[in-house]
């Protein structure tokens, strides 16, 4: 019985060490993200991110399509934003160009850029960077091959990357690009709860997603870009958002001057 209880207390006294071991030890690390935020910052930074948006103080908005399936909407597409004299960025898998080589061509006469959406729409995580590349480079000779003009950025398949894929595409001189703003177009929402969900998201510097065979797209983009407008907006290809010189990508992926 002694031994039981001397058991006992050792249990205790060991138990209480832990306890207060643990405690330092999670007062020591938040001493030191309160302290020292940089070092913590810098950590978290290492992760290769691609842009989402754009520190601008100006009012300037980006909007994107992309453009991996049908084609049913494309030339109204290019109509609406023609009337509003909006330059938009259309992203296109490179197997929608070898069917839709005259919409490409089109999307380019009217001013609009036309960029890589990678070649097959594959996960390019479960790629080696050797095949990134090709898949990229595949693309950008379709793209070029019709309008004239290599693709400098890539919106990457179902957004989906890691740090070798990021790092694969900066590899050839190449930007991908994310959003900030989703339309949720692709979920065949209505068109008045697409233009809620963009205008009430979109700020100084924002890059918003939209897909040019949606099924509500084009009916709620005239009310989109009015509303903008009105609100002081001007829309600018992707490529006229982008900061140039020295700059940063923070942990949100927001490009911001170094």
């Amino acid at each position: 019985m002694r031994r039981a209880k001397d058991n006992f207390r050792v249990f205790v006294v060991q138990k209480r060490w832990w306890t207060t071991a643990a405690c330092l030890c999670l007062a020591a690390a938040m001493f030191y993200v309160v302290n020292y935020p940089s070092a913590v910052g810098a950590a978290a930074a290492t992760r290769q991110l691609p842009i989402y948006c754009v520190q601008r103080d100006q009012k300037l908005v980006s909007i994107s399509f992309d453009a991996a399936w049908g084609n049913e909407d494309t030339q109204q597409l290019i109509d609406i934003l023609d009337q509003f004299q909006v330059k938009a960025t259309f992203f296109v898998v490179g197997e929608w160009v070898d069917k839709y080589p005259e919409s490409v061509k089109a999307l380019h006469d009217a001013g609009h850029e036309v960029m890589n959406h990678s070649n097959t729409h594959a996960h390019y995580p479960q790629l080696s960077s050797e095949e990134v590349v090709a898949d990229l480079n595949a693309c950008n000779d379709k793209i070029e091959s019709v309008t004239g003009v290599r693709p400098t950025l890539v919106r990457l398949p179902y957004g989906d990357y890691d740090d070798s894929s990021v790092n694969a595409v900066r590899s050839i001189g190449m930007e991908p690009i994310q959003w900030d703003v989703d339309s949720l177009d692709w979920k065949d929402l209505e068109a008045p709860e697409i233009v809620k969900r963009v205008t009430g998201k979109v700020q100084p510097g924002s890059i918003v997603l939209f897909h040019n065979a949606a099924l509500h797209t084009p009916e709620a983009l005239p009310t989109i870009l009015q509303t903008l407008l009105q609100e002081g907006y001007t829309f600018v290809p992707i490529s006229q958002i982008l900061l140039t010189g020295s700059c940063t990508i923070d942990h949100t992926g927001r490009q911001c001057p170094a």
